[in-house]
């Protein structure tokens, strides 16, 4: 399998679902919906929403079923950084290689279109009992998992306690519980939505939590890597940002070998888990495999 094909072409469906779903530029109050699109459509991975696609096709189940509810895990993951780059929080002026949304709009609005992509993830995740002709406790399961990896017990709280963490020396438990939630909460969700949409049983459900955990907590282990020694040409951002704030990461506190390490091992806890899946769950595995060698 050709994993750049299979990137591409599954953000192709995402990117024209999320075209379909917003609002268009031209609807009013116009400005609002101009900064949401700007953000949303400013590029990226997709990560998160290909996640929910893999994990269903990993339990036999179909990726259109799952499409709503992907595109809302992309617009929370949107709000995140809108909200991340803004001068209270990291006060980053380019994302993706662009300008961020406040260096746009203005801070105002760069807040407000964070809360409007937050609040429309919801009314798409409550719609998709009509769109894909699921279950209304499907549905509400779906809302219930999401909520909780979006709110203080997952991203939010991970925020804060980076936040806290600047400047403070913190021990080993307390990075990997900063990194789990600022992170890694919303990737192992987007797995185990993806999964639970498609029919999974618990035993599978329980193996594909392993995964995706291990999964985010490497993934945020390259990012921080990636902040010391990726190239901002190809990450679209500034990179030395973590070092000059003094946030907690994985190489401030155990150096670049030994973050790669744990990296590598969390890659391979992740495939481990993946042992009793079938050719099915190959786009899950590679993903983890590309993790290790990104560059952005």
């Amino acid at each position: 399998m050709d994993l750049q094909a299979y990137f591409a072409e599954r953000i192709r469906l995402i990117n024209d679902a999320l075209d379909q779903y917003l609002p268009p530029e031209n609807q009013p109050p116009v400005t609002i919906h101009q900064a949401m699109r700007y953000s949303v459509f400013a590029g990226g991975k997709r990560l998160r929403p290909i996640l929910c696609m893999a994990a269903a096709e990993a339990v036999g189940g179909r990726t259109d079923r799952v499409v709503p509810a992907a595109c809302a895990l992309e617009l929370i993951h949107t709000y995140s950084l809108i909200h991340d780059d803004l001068p209270a929080m990291d006060d980053d002026d380019y994302r993706r290689g662009k300008l961020t949304c406040h260096k746009v709009f203005g801070e105002a609005i760069a807040i407000l279109a964070g809360d409007a992509l937050l609040t429309y993830a919801f009314t798409l995740l409550a719609q998709q009992v009509k769109m894909v002709d699921i279950s209304a406790e499907a549905a509400l399961k779906v809302i219930e998992e999401i909520s909780r990896a979006a709110g203080t017990g997952g991203m939010i709280g991970g925020q804060v306690m980076d936040l806290q963490a600047e400047e403070v020396q913190v021990d080993g438990d307390t990075l990997e519980s900063i990194h789990k939630r600022k992170t890694g909460a919303l990737i192992s969700t987007s797995v185990r939505v993806g999964a639970m949409l498609a029919g999974a049983e618990e035993p599978e459900l329980f193996f594909l939590a392993e995964y995706a955990d291990n999964l985010g907590l490497a993934f945020q282990i390259t990012d921080d890597i990636l902040d010391l020694e990726g190239e901002e040409k190809k990450m679209g951002k500034r990179v030395g940002s973590d070092l000059k704030k003094k946030k907690a990461t994985y190489p401030a506190f155990y150096g670049i070998e030994r973050s790669k390490s744990i990296a590598r091992e969390k890659v391979n806890r992740a495939l481990q888990c993946l042992s009793n899946f079938g050719k099915e769950a190959e786009p899950l595995r590679m993903i983890a495999r590309f993790l290790l060698n990104r560059e952005y």
